[in-house]
């Protein structure tokens, strides 16, 4: 049992607790009245009996997730990393050190709504989700005995752009592959363009690629490593994105072949890589003239401008289109997850579920009459 004693104008709680057998009495005063000092004693009187020991330090947000983020998320990739990073700022821009324990769940929600004022879906999910898994690290400590993330509403209002805009349909990407290759002597940006729509490798990855990862026996490109092309990448190599985007690729040998052809017609670097560019400051093509390359390919076909990024949308919208299994396309793109790829390319999917129902319906209408 908790008593209370009276403290000059406020109130006093002591609450009985034992720590490897001995006596730690938990108090805390300060309050108006005896009620609320009651009412404390008996939420804390709570927690012992649920085992869980009560924090009745007070701890900082910023703090508490700085350390959270050093602590569980350091192997991740440097982009990965500034976006933690990113997170931890729009916290002391809000929050500054105000403590865990103090911030309730309309706390929460009014500083989401402030955040999605001027952000995407994307950005708003995205850092809802990494204090959310912050938050829930404390609430298994027992620093906080409520989750004040549950159920928040997450709001924006930049629009993000429609998954059309984002790919190539079938016919189109019909066209460019066909352009590519009738090109592929004129320079190193049309085999990273080959690539790109035949691989749905990422950028990094490409520019990541060395001599040595082409398997030309078993047609298979080995992809475990990039390179970092921005000024807000450490320069050479770098981990992919998460351990699944390492992973052994099939190619087509139309591919294999003109990077096997390449290889024996050129000259190496030092560190064997395919996409080298000594006149780059990066030592590799940009992301800039590559997609200025594309764009300028695309504009000439008549097809509306897309990124080197939406040509692994293509490949993987062109896959899912001709019904490859998506446990494989999730695979092949090196997705931490099949939702990732659900949601990536909900667009397809919800087409061809609507063709599924038809041939679901046929079937049965072919048995039954």
């Amino acid at each position: 049992m908790a008593s209370i004693q009276k403290r000059g104008k406020t109130y006093q709680y002591t609450v009985s607790n034992r720590i490897n057998r001995k006596s730690k009495p938990i108090r805390k005063g300060g309050f108006r009245t005896k009620k609320e000092a009651k009412l404390a004693a008996a939420e804390i009187e709570v927690l012992l009996g649920n085992g869980i020991s009560p924090y009745l330090n007070p701890r900082p947000i910023d703090q508490y997730f700085e350390k959270w983020m050093k602590l569980y998320k350091s192997h991740l990739d440097s982009t990965t990393q500034q976006h933690y990073k990113y997170t931890l700022k729009a916290i002391n821009a809000h929050f500054g050190s105000k403590p865990l324990q103090e911030i309730k769940r309309h706390d929460y929600q009014y500083f989401i709504n402030k955040y999605g004022m001027n952000k995407s879906k994307e950005s708003v999910e995205k850092l809802n989700a990494q204090i959310r898994a912050c938050v829930r690290d404390a609430v298994e400590e027992g620093i906080l005995q409520h989750d004040f993330t549950r159920k928040a509403v997450l709001t924006w209002t930049t629009p993000e752009k429609k998954p059309i805009e984002k790919h190539l349909d079938f016919r189109e990407s019909e066209l460019l592959l066909k352009e590519i290759i009738k090109r592929l002597n004129r320079g190193l940006s049309y085999s990273l363009l080959f690539l790109g729509l035949t691989s749905g490798m990422r950028f990094a990855e490409m520019v990541g690629l060395t001599r040595n990862d082409f398997d030309f026996i078993n047609s298979t490109i080995t992809i475990n490593k990039t390179w970092g092309y921005m000024k807000r990448n450490p320069e050479g190599f770098r981990s992919t994105k998460n351990k699944y985007s390492d992973r052994l690729i099939k190619m087509d040998m139309s591919t294999m072949d003109h990077f096997k052809n390449l290889f024996e017609t050129t000259p190496t670097n030092l560190h064997q890589l395919v996409f080298y560019n000594p006149s780059s400051k990066y030592k590799v093509i940009s992301n800039t003239s590559a997609n200025k390359q594309l764009r300028k390919l695309l504009d000439e076909l008549g097809i509306d401008p897309i990124t080197i990024h939406g040509l692994r949308h293509t490949h993987a919208s062109v896959l899912l289109y001709k019904k490859v299994s998506i446990y494989y396309v999730s695979e092949r793109l090196g997705h931490s997850d099949i939702d990732t790829t659900l949601k990536e390319y909900s667009h397809v999917v919800k087409e061809l579920r609507i063709e599924d129902e038809k041939k679901t319906i046929e079937l049965f209408n072919n048995i039954s009459y």
